[in-house]
């Protein structure tokens, strides 16, 4: 957990806005250490989080982790955390073996074409179970988050843009609206920064309705005049707030620096705000 990060945020574990999808994004540029962040302020604001990780084994998550001051692992066995391991259920599902006993969340990689429905009710099942799932279930645990990384491992996979818009959108009713949890989604962009030609069926694509959707974006970049040992990139900053029967949107502009075991971050100044 980060606190120059949650500073800017105005967040604590022990205080945060509920109800919100925040949407992660980078351009040329690696935002994996927003997930390790979020993740370790919700596990330790005590939230029941369902983790979809369709990039990295638990492992990889766990060893961050460990080093951010938090135990995945106690977090399962406790039920606060629900794991998917995208990677190993990927392949329990291509190459099945006798007595699996794995989760259907992967289903559609037999056929991408139906849609996220599997993926969804794992979700689902996940966000609305209160410590009955693993552990003693002597615990109760606060508003449910759901993470994802990274969202846009499912358009390699062969699923449509639009039914991955379709399942965040679903996800943030269950999660937002119905158990006023949080959301915490990463999608990486492709290109320079413009459109590519026949490209709006993909990242771009996918990336426009996700903004639509979300109410806070961290959008992770290199630096324009490239390399630099003492920064390594800046993160854009946009609220996104209705206000009567507009939208207000502020903006903020930071470098910053990661760390071993935490995350510098540098304001230049930059910051807009429209209506």
């Amino acid at each position: 957990m980060y606190t120059e990060l949650n500073s800017i945020l105005n967040t604590t574990p022990d205080s945060f806005t509920q109800g919100e999808f925040v949407l992660l994004s980078d351009r040329q540029s690696d935002a994996s250490f927003l997930i390790h962040h979020f993740l370790s302020l919700y596990l330790r604001a005590r939230c029941k989080v369902c983790f979809v990780g369709l990039v990295q084994s638990f492992n990889h998550y766990s060893a961050i982790s460990q080093r951010l001051g938090v135990s995945l692992t106690q977090a399962k066995e406790k039920g606060q955390l629900v794991f998917l391991e995208g990677q190993k259920e990927s392949l329990s599902v291509l190459i099945p073996q006798e007595n699996d006993t794995g989760s259907q969340a992967m289903d559609f990689l037999r056929d991408p074409s139906v849609g996220l429905k599997s993926l969804y009710e794992f979700v689902r099942s996940a966000v609305s179970s209160n410590g009955e799932e693993g552990g003693d279930g002597s615990e109760e645990w606060g508003p449910p988050v759901l993470l994802v990384d990274d969202l846009s491992v499912l358009l390699s996979l062969g699923v449509s843009a639009g039914a991955v818009l379709d399942f965040s959108h679903y996800c943030r009713a269950i999660v937002c609206s119905q158990l006023q949890g949080n959301v915490v989604m990463l999608v990486r962009c492709d290109g320079e920064g413009e459109e590519d030609e026949g490209d709006d069926e993909g990242s771009e694509r996918l990336m426009k309705g996700l903004t639509h959707q979300c109410s806070l974006t961290l959008h992770v970049q290199g630096l324009p005049t490239g390399y630099c040992r003492d920064i390594h990139g800046q993160v854009e900053v946009c609220w996104r707030r209705r206000r009567g029967d507009g939208q207000y949107t502020q903006k903020k502009l930071f470098q910053y620096k990661v760390h071993d075991k935490g995350a510098s971050f540098f304001a230049p100044g930059t910051s807009s705000a429209v209506l």
